[in-house]
């Protein structure tokens, strides 16, 4: 299992950010191997994504099952080819100040094939960090004039 972990200091509101987190079809618009994303199903709180990410020459596509836990927390997880496993977790805390929050986002997956395994982690840099960054980007463009 592939496990990678980051977290950052935001001058966003966990609402703010948990809301860019949760609009999965926007993904493909700031983040640069997101190739596409469709909520196929809503059920309350609980969404079911088609997606197709892309690191160097391959590309996995994959449903997923997003937990909107508003606005704390937000698990995905899918057990589609070509994941035997894939949990994805962002989690918002409030910073006493309220004009901060203190934003993880934990990733683990593991493919089915592990031969696809061994060549996707040398391609895959830690994109952990990454997308927290694209994050922080798109929540500027989105409330630099709310902040």
């Amino acid at each position: 299992m592939l496990t990678r972990r980051a977290e950052r200091l935001l001058p966003y509101s966990p609402e703010q950010l948990f809301d860019i987190a949760a609009d999965v079809e926007q993904y493909p618009s700031f983040l640069h191997w997101w190739k596409a994303a469709r909520i196929k199903r809503r059920q309350d709180d609980v969404y079911y994504t088609d997606q197709e990410v892309a690191f160097g020459p391959l590309r996995l596509r994959f449903g997923s099952k997003t937990s909107l836990h508003r606005p704390d927390r937000i698990d995905v997880t899918s057990h589609d080819p070509p994941f035997s496993d894939l949990r994805l977790s962002w989690s918002f805390e409030r910073i006493p100040d309220a004009h901060r929050c203190r934003v993880r986002l934990a990733t683990e997956f593991e493919l089915r094939s592990r031969l696809l395994q061994k060549v996707i982690e040398p391609l895959l840099p830690d994109v952990t960090p990454e997308v927290i960054t694209a994050f922080e980007c798109r929540a500027a463009r989105l409330y630099s004039h709310s902040t």
